[in-house]
């Protein structure tokens, strides 16, 4: 049965976004005719990342060629792809003085390399435009081209993000079209390809895994050297979506930061609001230590 939002726990309620920050950051979004993740994926976090003057910046459009069953973001027939998006999304980043950037996608599996190299394009103008910011880039699976992959790696991203969402036995029904292994494998590439190169991944509970499944999860990512890892709870953009099967409490994500770290995660956040991006500063720089 799908949990409805009025029987949402006291420790799932975010605090609508407003501020000065996050007026000027929403306006430039505008100005320059670029998609978040961030207003896209519906996060709860914005407006605290917002007035951090943080944004996970979406590129490739704001439509997906897959059907994710959690995902609240457009799916469909995309347009072209837009060439000039680099350019504008590092000229947004030079001027909100960002130090450090992240860059997600959607899914464009009309495309041929799978959009890698607005990827790699907007990482090397980044570079050009601001010396001092660190990117990190949370990228699709390409649909298993591993080209496509090097062409991000070539890049020097500082961190590469990819999550695999959910346990492996809900996979293939939670996310139609990716497969589990296929994700723990591109993670390990990205490991072999410089093993000095900070590597992340997250997922989402209370989705009808089992904390036990969870721990699996850990495990695998671990078996890829994975060094960060993120945990929130899954919540239904709306009833269409997969269902909310449970409410996991402050008490378990605990654990599950606990259990991650016994397992040589640099670094874990874990909490009911957590999302991939949210103090993702923060998980590098321990990352660092």
């Amino acid at each position: 049965m799908t949990t409805t939002i009025s029987r949402r726990p006291a420790w799932l309620k975010a605090r609508a976004p407003s501020g000065e920050n996050y007026s000027d950051v929403l306006t430039l979004m505008r100005e320059k005719s670029l998609h978040t993740v961030c207003e896209e994926a519906r996060c709860p976090n914005i407006g605290e990342c917002w007035n951090h003057r943080t944004a996970t910046f979406l590129l490739l459009g704001d439509i997906c060629t897959r059907g994710c069953r959690y995902c609240a973001i457009g799916k469909g027939k995309p347009q072209p792809l837009d060439e000039r998006e680099p350019e504008r999304v590092a000229a947004s980043v030079a001027h909100l003085r960002l130090r450090y950037a992240v860059l997600t996608s959607v899914n464009r599996d009309d495309q041929p390399d799978g959009g890698a190299h607005i990827f790699a394009r907007t990482i090397h103008l980044i570079r050009e435009q601001t010396t001092d910011c660190q990117i990190e880039v949370l990228i699709p699976d390409f649909d298993g081209n591993w080209d496509a992959l090097q062409m991000v790696l070539d890049a020097r991203p500082d961190v590469l993000n990819h999550n695999i969402e959910s346990i492996d036995r809900l996979f293939r029904r939670f996310r139609p079209r990716a497969s589990f292994q296929q994700s723990i494998e591109l993670l390990a590439r990205a490991r072999a390809f410089d093993p000095q190169l900070v590597t992340k991944s997250g997922m989402m509970v209370g989705a009808g895994e089992t904390n036990s499944e969870v721990i699996e999860v850990m495990d695998a990512l671990r078996s890829a050297d994975v060094n960060i890892l993120t945990i929130g709870q899954y919540l239904a953009p709306s009833a269409s979506y997969w269902p909310v099967d449970r409410f996991v409490t402050p008490e378990e994500f605990a654990f599950f930061k606990e259990e991650g770290l016994k397992r040589g995660f640099t670094h874990v956040e874990s909490g009911p609001l957590v999302r991939s991006s949210y103090n993702a500063h923060v998980h590098v720089g321990a990352n660092q230590h």
